[in-house]
């Protein structure tokens, strides 16, 4: 019968029944290699592979992790989108950047009551500080509030960090220092610049230490990350002042145009927060100043920065209500176009 078969298949192809002989003898030579190797070495076509479960995730770890940004007075267009006075305003390109780390926000509104801002504390896992100008008023006692509230919660055992930038590690820099005149007149304004590692600087722990090697090198000799800022403060200055560096470690200093050394980098020895006077966000999600570097390994800082901030989030032992995080998730909210004339911010979620 098996031969009636082959003479039937070599009919039917037009196929020499002298090479169709050879097509049962090939498969059964294939069927017993497959079984000599999955005996041997655990091969197995698709259809014999034994179906696995995927690993259970790490029960200690958060993974919707959502990040609150405090919002900064004004419309971050100069007025061009609304002078309303109490407007304030969020850049979208914090909220990309938290984003595509893997987090979502929620906007902290800081013209809000404040029992309404403590509120939303307890619905996010994290919290950033913007850059901008304000340093005085509402919005300092805002920060300052906020700041303290980081401090207890980690001191009450819920791990939360904080990322200051820029604007909010300066203010971060007076409240610690209790010194609200502390801050320096240095030329880093829409500069593009270095960051050079202190002597000892720790890396395990930090922000960065998922750096690969090569690229913590460069950090050193490529301008790879964004200043723009008129105020800052001295290694010496910040190391003299015992408040401030008994809480911070100083990771990196830069150098504005007049050559003078400024902090860029810091590190909480007991808390997770760090500051930066330079902007992670711009260099994947900001367009307008030809200055931003935008180069593959100024991408993968970004990517490294933000990284970090959400792996911390997910240490936290908050588990927020969902629903109460989707009434107040920034996506309640329709960010506005602002970078068509060229200037400021690409994208901003205005509050008002």
């Amino acid at each position: 019968m098996a031969i009636d078969a082959v003479r039937s298949f070599s009919v039917t192809t037009g196929i020499s029944f002298r090479n169709c002989i050879w097509i049962p003898i090939l498969m059964i030579t294939f069927l017993k290699f497959v079984g000599l190797a999955e005996a041997h070495f655990g091969i197995f076509l698709p259809s014999q592979r034994l179906s696995s479960a995927c690993s259970a995730p790490d029960p200690d770890l958060y993974y919707r992790p959502v990040i609150g940004i405090v919002s900064h007075p004004g419309d971050g267009a100069s007025g061009r989108l609304t002078n309303a006075t109490n407007a304030s305003y969020i850049a979208a390109s914090y909220v990309k950047f938290v984003e595509s780390a893997g987090a979502r926000v929620i906007p902290l509104i800081y013209t809000e009551p404040p029992e309404q801002l403590l509120k939303k504390l307890d619905l996010v896992n994290g919290v950033l500080f913007t850059g901008g100008s304000a340093n005085s008023g509402l919005y300092f006692e805002t920060i300052r509030t906020i700041f303290k509230k980081v401090l207890e919660k980690n001191d009450g055992g819920h791990h939360f960090p904080l990322y200051a930038t820029c604007l909010g590690f300066e203010l971060v820099t007076m409240i610690v220092s209790e010194d609200n005149n502390i801050l320096e007149e240095v030329s880093a304004r829409n500069q593009a610049s270095t960051l050079q590692f202190t002597e000892n600087a720790t890396i395990d722990g930090t922000v960065f230490e998922r750096f690969p090697p090569g690229l913590l090198k460069k950090l050193n000799t490529d301008c790879l990350v964004m200043q723009n800022h008129h105020l800052g403060i001295s290694p010496r200055r910040f190391l003299d002042n015992k408040k401030l560096s008994s809480f911070f470690e100083v990771l990196t200093t830069s150098k504005d145009e007049n050559n003078k050394d400024y902090v860029s980098t810091v590190s909480s020895w007991n808390y997770p927060v760090t500051g930066f006077q330079w902007h992670p966000e711009k260099n994947t999600f900001e367009w307008a100043s030809p200055r931003i570097p935008h180069t593959e390994e100024a991408i993968q800082v970004t990517q490294h920065v933000a990284n970090f901030l959400v792996s911390e989030a997910r240490k936290s032992i908050n588990r927020p209500p969902e629903q109460e995080v989707l009434n107040n998730l920034i996506y309640n909210y329709i960010p506005s176009y602002s970078g068509k004339a060229g200037r400021g911010f690409d994208q901003v979620y205005i509050f008002t």
